[in-house]
């Protein structure tokens, strides 16, 4: 009888240990190979972990500086841990089947393990179903190693053509950036019809943003080299000045403008929807915004003081910039507070409302302006 039930605990080792290894290849290749954002439970539950420590460390500092220079190793941090983490969960469970297959202790079963898994061959096997597990284990290690040098390139060739754009908005729009600042450079320097080639090259951006911060999640948490950057701060000011444009200038109407925006919140919400956000997929322009009319009515008076042509009704361009602003305001707020975005007026300015996702309940509100 006791034989028995050790042979059922050995039967359930070995059934553990396939379930393991098969989670372990089948989360490394959604996250590292499968060209779309699936959002694999191994790698969400790593990263969940590694963000709360770094969230806890960032917590003990109280400058904006100070966190963001403790926050800008977690995603390069996470994603080389990760990679460990496959190769441990991958040993644990290769470590039970060696132990289920042939009588040896645990300590063996692990040491085996660990020698098949990085390929060192100071513990081998006669058992042949054992060394099958050998050979397979191998080329596992191997292949995750292989994988993780061809995607570092990737990953960071994605990330520099991303900050190609946020660098240079500072240039456009001031630091921190400022959706009305944009508009009054341009109308200074070079005319506000200029603004097209905006649009079109942001366009660009957004799509790729999409594609690339799904199927390479990790440049989600991949901060700005410049402490003062941020992605999501540059989005959400390229879509108010796109808002701003389209509602509120008196100058003929680009369809550019709306294609850059459209293109802005559809990325956004593709982010969110990896992230498993929850948000109004089909707002209604009278839905209330984070942004006030007081706010904006003062950001019409300043432009309207710099010479920039506006449209007379006051009224009736807060309500088209609402309705704009309603398509992107929460996703631009939740993705601020997520990656803990520097300050930018109308974007990271601000506190989630009251209702917000699970998802973010770990996460403390979005960060004011440093003193």
């Amino acid at each position: 009888m006791p034989e028995l039930a050790f042979n059922s605990l050995r039967l359930l080792a070995f059934l553990l240990g396939i379930v393991i290894v098969a989670n372990t290849i089948i989360s490394a290749v959604e996250t590292f190979v499968v060209p779309r954002g699936l959002n694999a439970w191994m790698s969400r539950m790593f990263y969940r972990l590694a963000f709360a420590y770094f969230r806890w460390r960032a917590r003990k500092v109280s400058t904006f500086e100070e966190r963001d220079a403790v926050l800008v190793y977690f995603a390069p941090t996470a994603l080389l841990g990760l990679v460990v983490f496959f190769l441990v969960t991958a040993a644990i469970g290769f470590s039970l089947i060696y132990w289920s297959i042939e009588p040896q202790t645990l300590i063996d079963a692990v040491r085996l393990s660990g020698s098949s898994l990085l390929t060192l061959g100071f513990a081998t096997s006669s058992n042949p179903l054992t060394l099958v597990f050998e050979f397979a284990e191998a080329t596992i290690g191997l292949t995750l190693i292989a994988v993780v040098i061809a995607y570092l390139p990737t990953i960071y060739g994605a990330f520099s053509r991303r900050e190609v754009s946020v660098a240079m908005l500072e240039v456009r729009a001031g630091a921190p950036p400022a959706a009305w600042e944009l508009i009054a450079r341009y109308h200074r320097s070079r005319g506000l019809e200029a603004l097209s080639e905006i649009w079109i090259e942001w366009e660009r951006w957004f799509s790729e943003l999409e594609e690339t911060h799904t199927s390479l999640a990790a440049l989600i948490f991949f901060r700005s080299p410049k402490a003062g950057r941020s992605w999501i701060t540059a989005a959400g000011v390229i879509l108010d000045a796109a808002a701003l444009v389209d509602s509120t200038l008196a100058i003929p109407q680009d369809v550019r403008t709306r294609l850059c925006i459209r293109a802005g919140f559809v990325a956004l919400r593709h982010i969110c929807d990896f992230l498993g956000v929850r948000y109004n997929a089909s707002p209604e322009p009278t839905d209330p915004i984070s942004i006030t009319r007081e706010e904006f009515l003062a950001v019409y008076d300043d432009m309207a003081a710099q010479g920039i042509p506006l449209k007379p009704d006051r009224e009736q361009a807060w309500h088209d910039y609402a309705g704009w602003r309603v398509n992107y305001d929460m996703l631009v707020l939740v993705l601020s507070s997520l990656t803990m975005a520097p300050y930018a007026p109308w974007v990271s300015d601000r506190s989630l409302p009251r209702r917000r996702n699970r998802l973010l309940r770990i996460f403390d509100k979005t960060p004011t302006k440093p003193a």
